[in-house]
């Protein structure tokens, strides 16, 4: 199976994207959503997270999520050793899922694509960018957070210069209606190269 990663900011508008790709039948694995997932519901990342993280990262066999957060947000040593944990049994996952998939080509949706080295488990990287402005409006909007909040996460994460630079293709997503016409033009890009490593 041919597989996608697409990345992007806080903000970017990465999983607008990845909803009208699945509008137009193609399967996404959401890798932040199952992330959380298997924190919450994987016995051997639950183990792993409490021997670093301490006891006080789940209460009452739910994943504390607030503590963590706080913890991982504000340094990117911490968060570097929670993506340690979660992100090899993230992969397992996606690679069972992919194969599982019917189509030319399936996508995985990853925030931190290339922090976490997944881009070397993908055959294409598709950055999704947006001003910055944009992306903090957008960020405070969805979240209910502050601006300082939304400043100091895209602080932590990799520009959109470098993102931009280590992908075979990019998106600008500003406007909706010109961001469907991008997307058309990429459905049709990423299936003809699905097509041609086949052939």
């Amino acid at each position: 199976m041919y597989k996608v990663g697409i990345t992007g900011g806080i903000g970017s508008g990465k999983s607008t994207v990845c909803d009208i790709l699945k509008e137009m039948g193609v399967a996404i694995y959401n890798s932040d959503i199952r992330a959380k997932e298997l924190m919450a519901g994987n016995e051997e990342v639950c183990s792993a997270i409490k021997a670093r993280f301490g006891e006080d990262a789940y209460v009452g066999g739910e994943l504390n999520r607030a503590y963590l957060a706080e913890r991982v947000f504000t340094s990117a040593e911490e968060l570097a050793a929670l993506n340690a944990i979660v992100h090899p049994a993230v992969m397992s996952d996606f690679d069972l899922w992919a194969e599982a998939q019917e189509g030319d080509y399936v996508v995985l949706e990853s925030a931190i694509l290339f922090e976490v080295q997944l881009d070397g488990r993908v055959d294409v990287v598709v950055s999704v960018m947006a001003p910055e402005e944009l992306r903090v409006e957008r960020a405070m909007m969805r979240d209910g957070v502050s601006r300082e909040q939304v400043e100091a996460r895209i602080r932590n994460q990799m520009s959109d210069d470098e993102r931009s630079d280590r992908s075979k293709y990019a998106i600008v997503n500003i406007d909706i209606e010109e961001l469907r016409e991008d997307i058309e033009q990429l459905h049709r890009r990423l299936s003809y190269d699905s097509r041609a490593k086949h052939d």
